[in-house]
């Protein structure tokens, strides 16, 4: 049985009042959901050991949503990996579509920030996906399987035994335009297929989730697909009622 997760990724949304009144309306109205499938929630860096707090003896994990693949030095703003296992994070998103096309992230720092993560503890959230040039030009697998070759390059295929891939379609981001649970399930079932025939037996069990504009409203039905394990939510994981649902969703 594959392990079922909904992370939520704040991005930079929040403050100590507001993450206080959405952390406690989390709580309560997702306090069933146990281990598996478990809920996460991802959030800026500043507020890590006041959500830490507020979350001791729930179910519901800590991330960071970025981190350095420098152990320590000078490396100005830059946070660690042993930083991030000091607040107790579980996971870490590393490659998110933001940090590639804003910050210029290369796939070859990325698979860095991976390797940084795992040595630490945490369980990284890899994220790979296409831009809508690169879907119209027909090159998305090309892409994807790029991105998942560089990690697999440095760290090795075995890695992933302790790791979360997230399918994330940039084109479908914040665009006004969505990808069918068939769209998604088809780029699904090619990572998967693409790890099986590395490790069969590891593809079979790794957690692919989506993060293409989840929302409560077609969580259920993506998260119906046979590849889709549960889903990295923007947007929709900043409203208490809609992350709520989205994760009652991956029950169902």
């Amino acid at each position: 049985m594959r392990k079922k997760l909904v992370a939520g990724n704040w991005k930079m949304h929040g403050s100590l009042q507001e993450n206080s009144t959405l952390l406690n309306a989390l709580v309560k109205g997702i306090p069933e959901l146990e281990s598996d499938p478990s809920c996460a929630v991802c959030v800026p860096y500043p507020y890590l050991a006041s959500v830490q707090s507020e979350l001791q003896n729930t179910n519901i994990k800590l991330g960071a949503q970025n981190v350095s693949q420098h152990e320590k030095g000078a490396y100005t703003g830059e946070v660690s990996a042993s930083m991030l296992k000091d607040f107790n994070c579980t996971y870490v998103i590393v490659g998110h579509s933001e940090r590639r096309m804003l910050f210029g992230e290369s796939s070859q720092v990325v698979a860095e920030k991976y390797v940084a993560a795992q040595k630490a503890g945490l369980v990284p959230i890899l994220c790979v996906g296409e831009t809508l040039e690169q879907r119209d030009s027909d090159v998305t697998e090309r892409v994807i399987n790029d991105q998942l070759s560089a990690v697999i390059t440095l760290a090795g295929v075995n890695s992933l035994e302790n790791a979360i891939v997230a399918y994330e379609p940039v084109w479908a981001i914040g665009t006004g335009k969505t990808a069918t649970p068939q769209q998604a399930q088809e780029i699904h079932h090619f990572i998967r297929q693409g790890i099986a025939a590395q490790n069969e037996k590891l593809a079979a069990g790794m957690t692919i989730l989506y993060g293409g504009s989840v929302k409560a409203s077609n969580a259920a039905e993506l998260f119906a697909m046979s590849d889709i394990d549960g889903g990295l939510i923007g947007g929709a994981s900043l409203i208490a009622d809609d992350f709520i649902a989205i994760c009652k969703a991956i029950r169902s």
